[in-house]
This record gives C-alpha cells, sequence and structure tokens, in this order.
C-alpha cells in the first residue's frame, strides 16, 4: 500500500498534490475560496499582518464601502483556534473581498496588480487550495470544497496537476529549490 504523502525536504507533501489536476474556473466559482461560511479566514502570519497594516491605506480604497467599515470597527485579523487569521464579514467573505460584477476577488491582489504595493497577497491565500497544516513539520495537503468543483471537472480544457497550478506560491512559501525537489518526487508518485 502506497503512503497518502511524500518527504520532501523534511516536508510531508499529500500524493493528491501531485496528481489531481486543478485550474480556477472564477465565471463558474464566483471567487468562492474568498466567501466561504466560516467562522474562520484565511490563516496569516504575524509578518504578514504587518505587511498589510503598511499597506492598509493603499488597499483599503478598493474595498467596498461595507468592508472598511468592518475593518475600521474590528480590524482585519483576530487570533482564532491558537493561529492569527483574516476577519469575514458576517462569517462570509473575507474583509478584503471585492466584487467584479458577480464574482469576489482579493483587494490586497488587486492593488499588487495595479503596482501599488509590492505585497500579492498572504501565502495561504496564495497556496490554495493547498493548506499547509503542522504535525511534527509542515504538512502540504489539498483542501477539496465542492465550491472548486469547476476546477477539477473535465471540460475540455487542460488542466495542470496542483503542484504546477500553485508553482508561483510553492516557490514563494519554500523556495525555487524545494518546488525543483518536488518536481523531481513527481517522477516517483505517478
Amino acid at each position: 500500500m502506497k503512503l497518502d504523502y511524500i518527504e520532501t525536504d523534511d516536508i510531508m507533501v499529500s500524493r493528491e498534490v501531485y496528481k489531481e489536476k486543478f485550474l480556477c474556473n472564477l465565471k463558474e466559482c464566483k471567487g468562492a475560496c474568498c466567501t466561504l461560511h466560516s467562522d474562520a479566514g484565511a490563516p496569516v502570519t504575524e509578518e504578514e499582518i504587518e505587511i498589510i497594516k503598511k499597506h492598509l491605506p493603499v488597499i483599503m480604497e478598493y474595498l467596498p464601502e461595507e468592508h472598511r467599515r468592518e475593518i475600521e470597527e474590528k480590524g482585519y485579523a483576530e487570533e482564532k483556534y491558537d493561529q492569527l487569521l483574516l476577519r469575514s464579514l458576517n462569517d462570509r467573505a473575507c474583509v478584503f473581498v471585492v466584487w467584479d460584477g458577480d464574482i469576489a476577488k482579493c483587494g490586497i491582489e488587486r492593488a499588487y496588480r495595479d503596482g501599488k504595493i509590492d505585497f500579492i497577497k498572504p501565502v495561504s491565500c496564495h497556496l490554495y487550495p493547498i493548506r499547509v497544516s503542522y504535525f511534527g513539520g509542515p504538512v502540504l495537503k489539498y483542501e477539496r470544497i465542492a465550491e472548486c468543483e469547476p476546477a477539477i471537472c473535465e471540460n475540455g480544457i487542460e488542466k495542470p496537476v496542483i503542484l504546477d497550478f500553485c508553482k508561483e506560491a510553492i516557490e514563494r512559501a519554500f523556495g525555487k529549490d524545494f518546488y525543483m525537489n518536488l518536481k523531481k518526487s513527481e517522477r516517483s508518485v505517478k
């Protein structure tokens, strides 16, 4: 029986990250990863909290009035379940959500793409659908949610495996060498 995880550079990686195909389809999912019903938002680090704080005046320009008010009154992060998390509005939309028609997008990323700030978004958001948990060290696993079904279903579009879909985020979080070592490990998974 094959293990469900492969160890690379002391990090456990779910086989699904190597095997499952994934390509976001915002027209279908409407940015569901930013609006999931939950009392816990995306995980963030203290360093990311400080970076967001530095860029907050610019980011706020992108946000809907209701989200700006929420941040002004309650802040944009909270400690819950022994970790730092971004806050959500009404246990739904991340406080940094901006709307492009009926599609939820990230206001932090929009400011970045417009060249106004030098921070794309929190690593946990960038890595999605990979989630990092800790059990004697980092564990990377595929977080499968129903709202992402359009990203995995076959519809005639060639889709990369999650490992390749998340390449930029993996390199950002763990380094280019780690990504290259994952690619080497990929051969043993198939």
